[in-house]
């Protein structure tokens, strides 16, 4: 599993000649690959795209999701279960299916290749909705009972009490909604039109086109474009764990 990632970034400090010889370690490694992807393309816009893009996200599906969630798991009103059903069917519809009225929807709104229309897709998800319900099930009744008679307001209760207690599901939430739009490309392709407003996925892959047979700058573009991913798996690894062992546990 390591050996490909291994081998993309020893390649991106090989010189091009040395891209052809059967070597796994560069003879005469070099910066200059990542010198001419990070100032002779548009890698740094595409970066601050894509960090924009999936920081904004990912901030609207804690809160909203959360919001969802809590509504769902602790308030009682008719129909709760056929909500939360028709929730959940959601998640059988392909992104794919989504597109064509997702792009109708911003052509007619004027959302194409604006941040908006990159953002409008992800900002709730179903199994974010699906991620916290089940996890603010797990918490007892008597303590948002108790925040109301101390006189919190519904909001309160679920921003006061609620929230602090789902640490490990907002973090998880958080991370799976982060990487995500990180790494999502099909949208962003069909959405943006300028280079300027390309997110880093759809940059690579067109910079890849452009760059024809210098692997060692793809490479060094490739390598640049996983860090992120690399350091959030190392920093909150066992907030992912954690929070996938712990959906569906109740009681």
């Amino acid at each position: 599993m390591v050996l490909p990632f291994l081998w993309m970034v020893l390649t991106s400090f090989k010189p091009f000649p040395e891209l052809f010889e059967l070597r796994f370690l560069p003879r005469e490694p070099t910066l200059a690959n990542y010198q001419a992807v990070l100032w002779e393309t548009g890698f740094l816009r595409w970066f601050g795209n894509s960090l924009l893009v999936a920081s904004l996200t990912t901030l609207s599906v804690l809160f909203f999701d959360s919001l969802a969630g809590y509504t769902l798991a602790r308030l009682r009103f008719p129909g709760k279960n056929l909500i939360f059903i028709l929730v959940l069917s959601t998640l059988m519809v392909p992104t794919e299916m989504l597109v064509i009225p997702w792009y109708v929807m911003s052509a007619e709104k004027g959302w194409i290749n604006t941040y908006w229309g990159l953002l409008f897709p992800g900002l709730i998800t179903a199994f974010g909705v699906f991620l916290m319900r089940q996890f603010f099930e797990t918490l007892p009744q008597d303590l948002f009972d108790a925040g109301r008679i101390d006189g919190l307001s519904e909001f309160g209760v679920f921003w006061r009490l609620g929230l602090p207690l789902v640490r490990p599901a907002l973090a998880a939430l958080g991370i799976f909604t982060f990487l995500g739009n990180w790494n999502a490309f099909l949208w962003p392709l069909i959405v943006v039109q300028t280079p300027e407003m390309r997110t880093l996925p759809v940059g690579i892959a067109l910079f890849s086109g452009e760059a024809g047979t210098a692997w060692n700058l793809i490479m060094a573009a490739s390598s640049l474009a996983v860090l992120p991913v690399l350091l959030v798996f190392f920093f909150f690894q066992r907030q992912i764990i954690e929070g996938v062992v712990l959906t569906g546990v109740k009681g």
